[in-house]
């Protein structure tokens, strides 16, 4: 069974650094686009990053050089690296596997329907 499970989150101050991982079970990552996107209640998940399968990376404008997206095949696992935190950074962070259907592009790494399998979620505060 297809699984992904995200870990890393937690509390942090403003200017802070915290990393995500997403780990998958049940299929290997390297063949897919890997999307972290988040959520706020209230709100729509929002896509924060992307990184395609042969590694071309995307990014929202919110975080762009802020947040940097990496990936370890061998230990099938994504990564995303988040720092100079700010509150509005909040929420709870997913990461999702898009299986079928074309390469992401600036367009449509963000648009949760494109993707396929997703983890529980992590839980990301900023606060001081």
């Amino acid at each position: 069974q297809e699984q992904l499970a995200e870990s890393g989150g937690g509390l942090v101050q403003p200017g802070g650094s915290l990393r995500l991982s997403c780990a998958a079970s049940g299929f290997t990552l390297d063949y897919y686009a890997i999307g972290w996107f988040r959520q706020v209640p209230g709100k729509e998940r929002e896509g924060v990053s992307c990184i395609s399968s042969i590694g071309s990376k995307y990014y929202a404008d919110s975080v762009k050089g802020r947040f940097t997206i990496s990936r370890d095949n061998a230990e099938n696992a994504v990564y995303l690296q988040m720092n100079s935190l700010e509150p509005e950074d909040t929420a709870i962070y997913y990461c999702a596997a898009r299986v079928r259907g074309p390469p992401p592009t600036a367009q449509t790494m963000g648009v949760p329907l494109e993707y396929d399998y997703w983890g529980q979620g992590t839980q990301v505060t900023v606060s001081s």
